[in-house]
């Protein structure tokens, strides 16, 4: 945190400043720049050496547009260490209009792109399944006829409806489900229904396939 100082845009500036560099801290520092003399107005959070007084390095800004953006970013920055960051610059304006200061948010990456690598390592299988485990795992089977139809339509378990659920136990009873014995309560309780739901529901499937055949026999 700066120290005390007569600054009037200081002054202004510091609480949202100090908000800022509270709510992401300590991975955030937060500048106030001198638009006018190019240097360090106030610091907080620190990620490097420089302090108050000491140049911006921001360049000529008296030659802005008033009607200029006056946010940039977020835009990349590399500290002499290697580590990486986001960072948005404000241009803020006086009374008429022109840069009184700079605010400027440098958000350090490394963290998050820790996070991300780590989350990303446990998305996704990192070897194949070894199907020799798993070839007369029956309730393998079900999950993934269950959960495949679930993602390919983009409906929870609740929303489906009759139609929805014939397809389901249509194709469990394809995939060899139903030839296992206590497979009725198991499906139930993935589909989130009842075991009689369940068994009228393959009663019309059975119904509907002897439909079928009959009108598939020649006359």
């Amino acid at each position: 945190m700066p120290a005390e100082t007569p600054d009037p845009r200081v002054q202004a500036w510091s609480p949202v400043c100090r908000a800022v560099a509270l709510l992401l801290g300590p991975y955030a520092e937060v500048v106030l720049h001198d638009a006018t003399t190019d240097t360090v107005l106030a610091i907080w959070n620190p990620m490097t050496t420089r302090a108050p007084g000491d140049p911006s390095l921001l360049g000529e800004l008296d030659g802005l547009d008033p009607s200029a953006p006056d946010v940039y970013g977020p835009y990349e920055k590399l500290l002499p260490d290697g580590r990486r960051l986001s960072s948005v610059s404000a241009v803020l304006r006086d009374g008429d209009g022109l840069p009184s200061a700079v605010l400027c948010v440098n958000l350090d990456r490394g963290p998050l792109e820790q996070a991300a690598a780590l989350l990303a390592g446990f998305a996704a299988p990192t070897a194949p399944r070894p199907e020799p485990l798993f070839e007369r795992d029956w309730t393998e089977r079900m999950n993934d006829v269950i959960g495949g139809y679930v993602r390919a339509h983009g409906r929870p378990l609740e929303r489906l409806g009759r139609e929805d659920r014939l397809a389901v136990l249509r194709e469990l009873d394809e995939a060899g489900v139903f030839a296992v014995r206590r497979a009725v309560p198991a499906v139930a309780t993935a589909l989130k229904v009842s075991r009689s739901t369940v068994y009228t529901l393959l009663a019309d499937l059975k119904q509907e396939a002897g439909h079928v055949q009959e009108n598939q026999e020649p006359r």
